[in-house]
């Protein structure tokens, strides 16, 4: 896949928009986002566009996990107030992800700052339920397509 005409992050990476470049290699840019949490929350994308998970192969998603690791121990080495970390990727718009090209993001944590997971993880299925569900997705674990071959079928 490539660059996509109306895609703000394929934009950063051809240099017609302006970003704020923590790391830049042939594979991937890490950029301050202009949203942040808190200080010191920077995006990790590929340069190549992709939508979904799906759509990386495994060598660029190892990478942007890597990268990742090492964004995320600069943060704390920077002097950035650091208490922890979060990794944070939207896969798709149900989960929240609002720009159509994938991107990590690794953002520092501390007590008190304004970032909020809402959810609900009191649920405690039983056991014969979550053996279900195990079951389900290990049997569609090597055999069934990916998000993009199903999209593209």
């Amino acid at each position: 896949m490539g660059a996509v005409t109306d895609c703000v992050f394929c934009d950063i990476v051809a240099g017609r928009a302006p970003a704020s470049i923590v790391h830049e290699d042939e594979i991937a840019l890490a950029i301050m986002t202009i949203g942040p949490v808190n200080p010191g929350h920077v995006l990790i994308l590929p340069k190549q566009h992709a939508a979904l998970l799906a759509d990386l192969d495994a060598a660029t998603a190892a990478h942007l996990f890597a990268l990742a690791t090492r964004v995320a121990a600069a943060i704390r080495r920077s002097g950035v107030r650091c208490e922890g970390i979060n990794l944070f990727l939207a896969d798709g718009e149900a989960a929240g992800q609002e720009i159509p090209h994938l991107h990590l993001h690794v953002f520092p944590r501390f007590r008190g700052d304004p970032f909020v997971l809402d959810a609900d993880w009191t649920a405690k299925p039983a056991r014969a339920e979550l053996d279900a569900v195990a079951e389900r997705i290990r049997a569609a674990y090597d055999t069934g397509p990916t998000a993009r071959d199903a999209r593209h079928s």
